[in-house]
């Protein structure tokens, strides 16, 4: 019996988007069942979880001594390895509820991981309890989760934006031609939030203030509404250690934020270098279709085209392209060819 075959028989195989942000789970025959952020909350003292998914995230930045708030995926990658465990076996019980079948797993992972660190997400899953793991490149699931024609010879460009990396490929005939993965992402833009406010403001703020700031008045491109973009931002001042209140415009959080978009935008570039000009030509009828939670940010698709001189499009689900892929790989008869990874 064929690979394709045994993985339709099952109404409890799972796609997941083990994400740097949050983990969504797609379950075949039912669609996306879980969408939670990838945080657990820990008691160090009494070594057990509090907390995983968006009760957890709730805490961060909030916890007494002897609570932590961890997110186990950094960079895309496991980090912690046992905290990431915990989170794969809560977020798998909570789908599969009180079956006892043991589902088989198709995760989507970055597509510029090692090999060790390939192992270990499959480790983690098979620990969670699944019966067989399988890794697909998260261009690719993000590629067919955005409905572009991967299976035909034709360019796909496709820019996946998540919490820790940015992937950036070119498809066709359901396989990899040029692609290339860079560790910066939405973290290293509230990263570069934080450290701007702290610099030009004098105030200390945290990992999930600065992600609202970018949510609520963050930029890639210039607009005529950009000066009456404004928000209230509370924190810690540097000098008075007492919390404090400034207001904060669109212009200066661009602003802040233009050294990790510039690498985002040149690995665009170098990919679109190095890319067959026949399939080159493809992009530029096509387009760049851009995924992930990153593409929410408002005139990011305006920059790449601006940069890049073709048109950019926004996937219709941006958050829940590689999840809906790895569902769609999981339900279609081009399972066997789009697999790169390994499994167990």
């Amino acid at each position: 019996m064929g690979l394709l075959n045994r993985f339709s028989l099952s109404r409890n195989d799972m796609g997941i988007d083990l994400g740097t942000a949050n983990t969504l789970v797609y379950v075949s025959g039912k669609g996306i069942v879980l969408q939670e952020p990838s945080v657990v909350a820990i008691d160090q003292d009494l070594k057990i979880p509090l907390a995983v998914g968006e009760e957890a995230k709730k805490m961060l930045g909030r916890t007494p001594g002897n609570v932590i708030a961890v997110r186990p995926l950094r960079d895309g990658v496991i980090a912690d390895f046992d905290t990431a465990e915990l989170m794969l076996k809560t977020f798998i019980g909570r789908v599969r509820g009180k079956t006892l079948s043991q589902p088989r797993i198709i995760i989507g992972i970055p597509s510029g991981v090692t090999g060790v660190e390939r192992r270990a997400v499959i480790e983690a899953a098979t620990q969670a309890g699944a019966s067989e793991v399988r890794l697909i490149d998260e261009p690719i699931a993000a590629a067919i989760g955005a409905g572009l024609p991967v299976s035909e010879a034709t360019g796909n460009m496709i820019i996946d934006i998540g919490g820790g990396t940015t992937e950036v490929a070119v498809l066709s005939l359901q396989g990899t031609v040029i692609s290339e993965s860079v560790r910066v992402a939405g973290d290293e833009l509230n990263e570069a939030i934080i450290q701007y406010v702290k610099k030009v403001h004098n105030l200390v703020i945290g990992e999930r203030t600065a992600e609202e700031i970018k949510i609520q008045v963050g930029s890639a491109y210039p607009t005529a509404e950009d000066n009456e973009v404004v928000m209230e931002v509370r924190g810690l001042h540097l000098l008075s250690g007492l919390p404090r209140t400034v207001t904060i415009k669109g212009p200066e959080i661009r602003e802040s934020m233009s050294e990790p978009l510039s690498v985002i935008v040149e690995a665009v570039k170098r990919t679109l270098e190095r890319t067959p000009p026949e399939l080159a030509a493809d992009i530029i009828d096509r387009g760049i279709m851009l995924a992930g939670g990153g593409a929410l940010m408002k005139g990011l698709d305006t920059l790449i085209s601006h940069e890049t001189g073709i048109v950019t499009h926004v996937a219709a689900d941006p958050l829940c392209c590689v999840v809906l892929g790895t569902g769609r790989v999981l339900e279609n008869k081009m399972l066997e060819r789009v697999f790169s990874g390994q499994s167990r």
